[in-house]
């Protein structure tokens, strides 16, 4: 009897904080997909960090035996000044030096990413005038961005997405979560076709030391906004309109961004995905609030009801009980 009751009370909690187990289980997901990442990029990338930590360090002994006079500290003084400085995008090699990385259209680039959060990392501002106005231009426009791109995927939703699927269900009759799925396959094929796969074709045609890969590589770190940096297009020495390459790629990351909003909010608005999203939302408690909404009408309805019947109470004391408003009707006409 025990045992059968507490079972029914672990079903009945169970049930009445579903929400809260599917978080729990997404929250567990999440944490054990982290992990598997780390696993994986260790295991595939640490045997080549190596292997250049090994390099380098033969490069530079062999480098120090061929220059006796040159002392181990003043190397490393020199090569941690280079390396600073590259990290600021400023670089020592020759056939780099022709390249400013503060001109116009590379700010325009670099005012792109910072606003819509990619922050490639090749170029950061060197002043604290810079910095101090990066950090106030980012306050600012990152919002702006946000309802920037909010407007403009609402707007083209309208006429990508919507429109579309009406029509479909209209003229065909069929059922708008079958339309809303095929739809956004097609869509995301055209994006992935038009955004990702023809851009890698030209920027490997373009770029010298970048395949197909890299390319591909780029093209989605970019829209994707998670900017890695090791990869970023115009930087080369030889690069014929360097100007007008750069343009283009500031409109090309800003249009992608925003189809790839668009792919996403197609998604999202799929029937499937919005039930696969309520079940690790918390409840609305509606019930409650009706029944507090219906209980202040009800004492409202009472005080009414009082009030009225004390001024009846009133009037009849003031008029006695036989008075009426309205004359008796006769139903004899003489």
């Amino acid at each position: 009897m025990l045992q059968s009751l507490a079972s029914s009370s672990c079903v009945r909690l169970m049930q009445n904080h579903k929400s809260t187990w599917y978080f729990a289980s997404l929250l567990l997901g999440y944490v054990l997909y982290l992990v598997f990442g780390a696993i994986i990029f260790s295991s595939v990338e640490l045997p080549y960090e190596d292997l250049l930590r090994q390099e380098l360090r033969a490069l530079k002994q062999r480098f120090l035996q061929e220059n006796e006079c040159l002392s181990e500290e003043r190397l490393e003084r020199f090569l941690k000044k280079a390396l600073d400085a590259s990290n600021y995008g400023v670089s020592i090699l020759n056939n780099a030096s022709i390249n400013w990385n503060w001109d116009f259209t590379s700010s325009l680039f670099f005012a792109s990413t910072v606003l819509s959060t990619t922050g490639y990392g090749h170029t950061a501002p060197l002043s604290d005038g810079g910095k101090a106005f990066c950090i106030i231009y980012s306050a600012i426009g990152i919002p702006f961005t946000l309802l920037f791109l909010t407007a403009a995927v609402q707007r083209i939703m309208v006429f990508s997405t919507r429109r579309p699927i009406s029509y479909v269900h209209r003229q065909w009759g069929l059922s708008k979560a079958v339309v809303g799925v095929a739809h956004a396959v097609v869509l995301s094929f055209l994006a992935i076709c038009f955004f990702l796969l023809i851009p890698a074709a030209v920027f490997s045609a373009l770029e010298d030391n970048w395949n197909f890969l890299d390319s591909f590589y780029f093209c989605f770190i970019s829209l994707s906004t998670i900017g890695l940096g090791d990869y970023v297009p115009g930087e080369a020495a030889n690069q014929n309109y360097r100007e007008l390459y750069k343009m283009g790629i500031t409109v090309y990351l800003i249009l992608g961004l925003i189809v790839m909003l668009v792919v996403l909010e197609t998604f999202c608005e799929l029937q499937q995905l919005k039930q696969l999203r309520k079940m690790f939302y918390l409840k609305k408690e509606k019930q409650k609030d009706r029944i507090a909404i219906l209980e202040h009408d009800q004492l409202s309805f009472s005080s009414v009801s009082k009030a009225a019947a004390s001024s009846n109470e009133d009037n009849r004391h003031m008029f006695g009980s036989t008075t009426t408003l309205v004359p008796p009707r006769s139903d004899t006409i003489e």
